[in-house]
């Protein structure tokens, strides 16, 4: 197979995009070939958003906490802590602290650094129940990876990186991302939602030799009407 280039759409509070970046890993380990490129994707931009999607932040926590159970069960290695999460007393965290860490990261040590610095901080979410917002934790997860931290924090305090992640978010509107994870092979074919590697790895060999686009779904976390939903 030639060489394919895959963007992945992931949000770090995104519960089926924490099984399937260790896919993803996975895929990288067996197809050297397909180059991957993180991008961001924010389910919730501000506190505000979590008002308009469940009434309230208290409540939001509640019901995305069910969504922890579906995404624990496609989780090959069943590794969210639901119980502590459910124990933790903060609200539950929005998206665009976490993205810009991890586009700093991106902009530090390339897609390697955006990928472990994501990969950290979703741990620290569904493992340890961390506040993946509270500058500590975040600061934290950066220096446990191999990335300079000072070259990090130069690029996470740039108006630059937070700009990135905007255009990331233009980029997904572009292509009719909507739900996350989300893989777009070559600019032109689409695989949504958290499915099994042998599923993902398929679709990427189809994707490769047909001249049509194509659209594959799994489980996933989407935007529905100003709210979040996850399969």
């Amino acid at each position: 197979m030639n060489k394919v280039t895959i963007e992945f759409f992931h949000d770090v509070i995104c519960s089926f995009c924490f099984p399937m970046s260790y896919r993803m890993r996975q895929l990288q380990k067996m197809m050297p070939e397909v180059q991957i490129v993180h991008r961001s994707y924010a389910l919730v931009k501000s506190e505000r958003d979590f008002d308009a999607m469940f009434g309230s932040r208290a409540a939001a926590k509640t019901e995305i906490l069910s969504h922890w159970e579906q995404a624990n069960q496609n989780d090959d290695l069943h590794r969210f802590n639901i119980s502590g999460m459910h124990q933790a007393e903060f609200p539950f965290p929005t998206s665009m602290k976490a993205l810009i860490a991890c586009k700093a990261a991106y902009f530090t040590a390339g897609d390697a650094g955006y990928w472990d610095v994501f990969d950290a901080l979703q741990n620290a979410l569904f493992v340890q129940n961390r506040n993946i917002e509270e500058q500590d934790v975040i600061n934290e997860c950066i220096r446990q990876s191999d990335i300079d931290f000072t070259k990090w924090e130069q690029h996470y305090n740039s108006g630059n990186t937070k700009e990135a992640v905007e255009k990331d978010l233009l980029l997904a509107n572009k292509y009719g991302v909507n739900v996350v994870p989300c893989l777009i092979i070559d600019g032109k074919y689409q695989i949504s939602g958290a499915q099994p590697l042998a599923q993902i790895i398929q679709a990427i060999r189809e994707a490769a030799k047909t001249q049509e686009n194509s659209l594959s779904t799994g489980a996933a976390c989407r935007l529905d009407g100003g709210k979040i939903n996850c399969d």
